[in-house]
């Protein structure tokens, strides 16, 4: 019998095939079959296009994902649902205006997907300190499934995109089914005020603000190396590269993030994301050229994928339990906000190679040290909300973690599971 994480697994891995559908359905039409000056007002749309869902899924995905009478299960299943609706009409057209507002409607499912899954995570390990472990593995499998499923998706489409979109209708087909064995997870009622003050509290916020600029990071150094490479007569080749070195360095980080965890807490896994930033920015300025560009992709896509493992974990760890979907909401609005306009300064205006470098540098170094001082104030007691005593006073559990044990194994009875 499947544990609950594994069964999670298999419906992520069932979900991120679908995704991976779509995309090579659609790819090529952007980016790289214009000039770099007809680009940048599509790359703008697109950064807008990119934002918009999560300005739906904060205000009201979030608390629907809390409190829908069937749960996160429920809500994991509808999405699955609603983007085979979607790919079988984009299927008839592929060719007009009506496949903008579809891929609109895909991004929203699937942004409200990431943040159901993310709300689900603590009810399938057996403690706290299992999350950092459980966020890494799916981050795993995300990009191992992204790679295995790019073959048959892009053969299909090499016949026709309309099959490679019919391929992800039989994943998210089958994502329904395997979703269906997962728990619901806690549905709230309401937000008491204590559950909504400790989403202000000292050490979530300041995460927070070192998660965004680790994601403004990625926003500005994607879109700056695209159209930086581009206008020095670069290749396509090394366009590729340093994509590939940004896959490979995401990858990297998340599976150094459950190791990590086993030496570190979650803030100090957050300060080594951001130092690792900044020490890559300065040093790419140092040396200069597409070298050091990819070098430095790697390592702020590594960075950002332990950053982001430990940030869901603190979340998972320190949020309130019933509002998860809220908070998580919340939080991936801010974030993605970052990304987009950090992204359009390098599309209004590409910097010389090793000012960009510098400037990845100097924002790194301005978090670690916000970051920091921040840690000493709550340290010496100048921010005296703490999130035990808040969940103390609401009668809420203990956030001490239990023993150690791996997401895949078996729960104990009398574990924390809601069917």
């Amino acid at each position: 019998m499947l544990s609950p994480f594994r069964r999670l697994a298999r419906t992520h891995a069932l979900m991120t095939a679908g995704d991976v559908a779509m995309v090579v359905s659609l790819a090529g039409s952007l980016f790289f079959s214009i000039s770099p000056d007809a680009a940048r007002s599509k790359v703008l749309l697109y950064l807008l296009v990119s934002f918009a869902p999560f300005a739906c899924v904060a205000p009201f995905i979030g608390p629907l994902i809390d409190r829908a009478p069937g749960g996160r299960r429920l809500i994991i299943q509808l999405t699955a649902v609603g983007r085979a609706l979607l790919f079988i009409t984009m299927i008839f057209h592929l060719d007009d205006l009506l496949l903008f507002p579809l891929s609109f409607g895909v991004m929203i499912l699937q942004k409200t997907y990431g943040v159901s899954r993310s709300a689900l995570i603590p009810t399938v390990v057996n403690s706290k300190t299992e999350l950092v472990e459980a966020n890494s593995k799916l981050g795993l499998i995300s990009g191992a499934v992204g790679a295995l499923a790019a073959a048959p998706a892009g053969a299909l489409a090499a016949i026709s995109p309309k099959l490679s979109l019919m391929f992800g209708v039989v994943m998210f087909g089958c994502a329904v089914v395997a979703a269906s064995k997962l728990p619901r997870g806690k549905v709230a009622q309401s937000a008491q005020p204590a559950e909504r003050m400790e989403l202000r509290n000292a050490s979530l916020r300041s995460a927070a603000i070192v998660m965004s600029t680790l994601r403004a990071v990625i926003g500005f150094l994607f879109f700056e190396l695209l159209f930086w490479l581009r206008e020095n007569s670069y290749s396509n080749l090394w366009i590729g590269a340093v994509i590939g070195a940004s896959t490979v360095g995401l990858m990297i980080g998340n599976g150094l993030a459950s190791p990590l965890r086993n030496r570190l807490r979650e803030e100090m896994m957050l300060t080594a994301a951001i130092i690792m930033v900044a020490a890559s920015g300065i040093g790419a300025g140092a040396f200069g050229g597409v070298g050091a560009a990819i070098v430095l992709a790697a390592v702020a896509n590594a960075a950002s994928g332990i950053g982001r493992m430990a940030f869901d974990s603190i979340v998972q760890r320190d949020a309130p339990d019933a509002n998860q979907g809220r908070a998580f909401a919340k939080f991936e609005t801010r974030f993605q906000l970052s990304w987009a306009l950090a992204g359009v300064i390098p599309v209004l205006f590409t910097f010389p190679g090793r000012a960009a470098f510098l400037t990845v540098g100097l924002a790194g170094l301005l978090a670690v040290g916000f970051f920091v001082q921040s840690s000493r104030s709550r340290t010496s007691g100048r921010s005296t909300a703490t999130v035990p005593t808040r969940r103390a006073a609401r009668g809420g559990r203990p956030t001490v973690p239990a023993r150690r044990s791996r997401p895949g194994s078996a729960r104990p009875s009398g574990g924390r599971e809601a069917r």
